[in-house]
């Protein structure tokens, strides 16, 4: 049974919550400390936030290997189905398979938390993974069905400032559950959160698909968009662990090793490219045949859907600069503990939150693609200043105007972009639109990732070997340091602090970090300015242009749901001559 229309506003809550959900637990499970020197940080997630979870280790008794897949396991299954799960909720419903998906990991969530070993968490892993790519494109897809014209850039404001917001809660949350209670307990609480989602999302979320799509579903081309997607961020997030070209450390999946000198990686971008290439034009014959296929290619042929995820993309690519290596620096470097990290991205959250009331009171005054452009130019001032604070002593002050102006900005950008891409998408079609741009995200932040992870890594190794090299320490010694160090994301440097002798190397490598963070912030910063230049793309418009679906699309689509004449087309219809 469908929800009433006044519950519209109600279930965009647990939508969102929905969403915060994904984020939370993600933001939560991304840095595991393997002993008291030495911190393997797993750096693949979209969020890609720094939350210790000492005891796991401990526990479970994991390998390093097992660490490492604790989190890309989730990251590769996720990003794999985005455009699958997009597709069917179209097909076979956006509320149910919503609601499925907050079963799915909720229930895995209970696996996580009872896990007693490595190869557990990881399998229970997997299942979240493909929970939380049923969820994503759903909400989004739910939300441009759902709402027209002024609520429509409200609601995307609400989607996209929970995503901002919960980024830098998640943080905070996983701390304090890490620090007072157990690691368990990051995974334990999706549970009751899981069950508020689904009740709220029955009572409040009407049920919407494609009436035309029929059941037919295109099996070979979802098999062939999960092995592009995963396999291209495969490639993205592990190239600079396991090598661009040749192995670097051995690859092992349980029992199975890669045995050649080639690394993974390329293969990897191989297989992802004659994969893509079969899915395009396997898709496009299929499509001409009259065919159901997994992406409906006509979609591109709106501009707007066509360049905005253009620039979504480079928007993610950089946006996730000073998530991926501020919490390092505030930890590894200044020393903070994963509570007080989570205390200071705060202001990045309410900043975030801040946005989507100040898209409110726009209305319908200023263009989306306006407000988009005011977000990405606002992220550019937050990471620019950010860039140009950092240093070894920088005091946890003068960061909180920075992130404040940075969350304001991905409150701002990351939900009207997403308006944007879909604005002229017809509702039918929002699921496949929306895995779509999921997808796209999903691929940006992980080059932004590869990208930005090397320029952190790579400056502060080579500036702290430099370093050493001026202090005449011998090379055997150097590489050490050098490799402790880096392996550890800087969580060595403590264990140098505290010995007398070798103070001024934990100096040096303080200095390091911290100008390889300034330069990921500084060429992060360079990315948005890419894509607020691709923004240009989309056009000036009108307001309403930039917010509204066709009204003929609009109201054929709530007949075959609602069964019921939509009264606003009444209106149009008595009005034209």
């Amino acid at each position: 049974m469908n929800a009433p229309n006044h519950a519209r506003w109600f279930g965009l809550v647990f939508i969102s919550l929905a969403v915060a959900l994904i984020i939370v637990d993600s933001t939560i499970v991304n840095v595991i400390i393997v002993d008291s020197t030495i911190v393997n940080v797993i750096i693949v997630d979209s969020t890609i936030v720094n939350v210790a979870i000492p005891s796991i280790v401990k526990v479970l008794s994991v390998t390093s290997t097992q660490v490492q897949w604790v989190q890309e396991s989730y990251t590769l299954v996720f990003a794999a189905l985005l455009l699958v799960f997009g597709n069917l909720a179209d097909r076979f419903g956006r509320r149910r398979l919503l609601v499925l998906g907050v079963t799915v990991f909720a229930l895995s969530s209970v696996l996580a938390a009872l896990s007693q070993s490595g190869d557990f968490l990881i399998g229970a892993r997997v299942l979240q993974g493909i929970g939380g790519a049923m969820v994503l494109p759903t909400t989004l897809s739910i939300i441009n069905a759902t709402f027209q014209g002024k609520e429509r850039a409200l609601a995307f404001a609400v989607w996209g400032s929970t995503i901002g917001g919960m980024t830098a809660v998640g943080p905070l949350l996983g701390g304090w559950l890490t620090t007072d209670f157990s690691w368990r307990w990051a995974f334990a609480i999706n549970i009751p959160l899981g069950v508020i989602i689904i009740v709220g999302a029955l009572l409040t979320v009407a049920e919407t698909s494609d009436p035309g799509a029929g059941r037919s579903v295109d099996w070979g081309g979802a098999a062939l968009s999960v092995l592009a997607s995963a396999s291209l961020v495969f490639g993205l997030i592990e190239g600079r662990n396991y090598g661009w070209w040749l192995t670097n450390v051995p690859f092992q999946i349980g029992d199975l090793s890669w045995p050649y000198q080639l690394s993974p990686v390329p293969v990897a971008f191989a297989l992802m490219a004659a994969s893509g290439v079969v899915f395009v034009v396997r898709g496009r014959a299929r499509d001409r045949r009259g065919a159901s296929s997994m992406l409906d290619f006509s979609l591109f042929a709106i501009p707007s859907f066509r360049n905005g995820n253009i620039a979504a993309m480079i928007v993610s690519l950089g946006e996730f600069g000073i998530i991926l290596s501020l919490p390092i620096w505030l930890q590894n470097v200044l020393g903070y503990t994963a509570l007080q990290t989570g205390l200071i991205l705060l202001a990045l959250a309410v900043g975030s939150f801040l946005a989507s009331g100040f898209v409110g009171a726009l209305g319908n005054k200023i263009p989306a693609v306006a407000v988009v452009r005011i977000g990405i130019a606002a992220e550019i001032v937050g990471i620019t200043g950010l860039g140009a604070v950092i240093g070894p002593s920088t005091g946890w002050g003068i960061l909180i105007p920075f992130l404040f102006v940075y969350g304001f900005g991905v409150g701002l950008a990351t939900a009207q972009l997403t308006g944007v891409v879909l604005k002229d998408v017809p509702p039918a079609k929002s699921g496949q639109a929306s895995g779509t741009a999921s997808t796209g995200r999903q691929i940006g932040s992980a080059l932004g990732i590869a990208v930005l992870g090397t320029i952190l890594f790579t400056t502060a190794t080579v500036q702290l070997d430099n370093s050493l090299k001026d202090r005449q320490v011998p090379e055997p010694s150097r590489s050490e340091v050098v490799s402790a160090v880096g392996e550890s994301s800087g969580a060595a440097i403590a264990g140098l602090e505290n010995n007398t002798q070798t103070l001024a190397v934990a100096d040096a490598g303080r200095k390091a970090f911290s100008n390889g963070t300034k330069y990921s912030a500084y060429a992060a910063a360079g990315f948005l300015a890419i894509g607020l230049l691709a923004t240009l793309s989309l056009g000036r418009g009108t307001a309403a242009e930039k917010i509204r679906t066709p009204v003929a699309i609009t109201a054929t689509v709530h007949q075959a749901h609602n069964g019921l004449p939509d009264h606003d087309d009444k209106r149009n219809r008595r009005s034209r001559p």
